[in-house]
């Protein structure tokens, strides 16, 4: 298990984590959203053990992440950078990692090694960005730890090759029980793979939970209210639905229609409503995508920045 309890990370003046509580259960793939700068890259750091925490613990299995070798021959991270093994070539970087972790599997290594078909003895830095990130994948996945990290896990690959790779890591999860734990702007691939995923905004956590329990807790409503005696439309103000119990994070108006974007479960919602008697009551799902832009536009930040693709 890997656990986060109340995780403080300053540099210099800067808060990149202020208080973060977050654990991660063993065999499960976990992912970190967020806007840039929001604190994931500094959470996988400090799990990898780069980082020394400012506040709070960081525990894998119970026992610090940091200075601790023992735990760093379980953990393996895949950062966004690959510039220091430029002058490598596959096979050295191989038999670089070899060398630090026990478990290494040259059989598991030669196997996914021709499943994207890259050469041992051309230099790293004659890869494209996506082969780039195809070799340390598959070296992280040869190391055999019992934690694979990945920050921006996909970034550069081909749809081709993204869904070759998302295969391999599925199959280790299943093979060995691996935790992965992936940080992404790509929100569709953190719902393929993900079962859990916690939301960061300015080093704090907005939520941390089950994929399926963070869909079914918000809502989109439309609803249509009755006409007055007169046949003036009825009109309620925001306000007026939260007292009704309403936990409101989007709220408009377009003539009769109202769209509401609320937290709740469907039956807290429509038990909200019933009073009001309305005539027309439609309670939709919202995709991963969708409460993620919401999330983030309560605590103002610009959802235009967001990438769902």
């Amino acid at each position: 298990m890997i656990e986060l309890k109340n995780t403080v990370k300053k540099f210099d003046n800067y808060s990149a984590l202020d208080g973060v509580d977050i654990k991660i259960e063993t065999g499960t793939a976990f992912g970190l959203l967020g806007s840039n700068g929001a604190g994931k890259s500094t959470i996988l750091r400090l799990l990898s053990g780069i980082y020394s925490p400012d506040g709070g613990e960081v525990l894998i299995d119970g026992q610090p992440a940091f200075d601790n070798t023992a735990n760093k021959q379980r953990v393996f991270f895949i950062n966004d950078e690959t510039v220091q093994f430029g002058s490598y070539t596959l096979k050295r970087l191989k038999d670089y990692y070899k060398g630090y972790y026990p478990n290494f599997s040259e059989k598991d290594f030669e196997s996914l090694r021709k499943k994207v078909n890259l050469p041992l003895d051309k230099k790293i830095t004659t890869f494209s960005k996506g082969m780039k990130r195809q070799a340390i994948v598959i070296i992280g996945l040869a190391c055999h730890t019992d934690y694979l990290l990945l920050d921006e896990a996909f970034d550069g690959l081909d749809p081709t090759m993204r869904i070759i790779v998302k295969k391999m890591i599925v199959d280790a999860m299943l093979d060995r029980n691996l935790t992965t734990v992936i940080s992404s702007h790509n929100l569709k691939e953190i719902n393929e793979i993900c079962d859990t995923a916690a939301l960061i905004h300015e080093g704090k956590v907005v939520f941390s939970r089950d994929i399926d329990s963070v869909k079914s807790n918000i809502h989109k409503v439309q609803v249509v209210f009755p006409k007055n005696e007169d046949g003036s439309s009825s009109e309620h103000s925001k306000e007026d639905l939260e007292k009704a119990g309403l936990d409101i994070l989007h709220f408009e108006r377009s003539q009769s229609i109202y769209y509401i974007i609320s937290k709740g479960d469907e039956e807290t919602i429509r038990t909200a409503f019933a009073p009001m008697r309305p005539m027309l009551l439609e309670i939709i799902p919202l995709t991963l995508e969708e409460i993620f832009i919401y999330e983030l536009e309560v605590l103002g930040y610009d959802s235009s920045n967001i990438n769902e693709e």
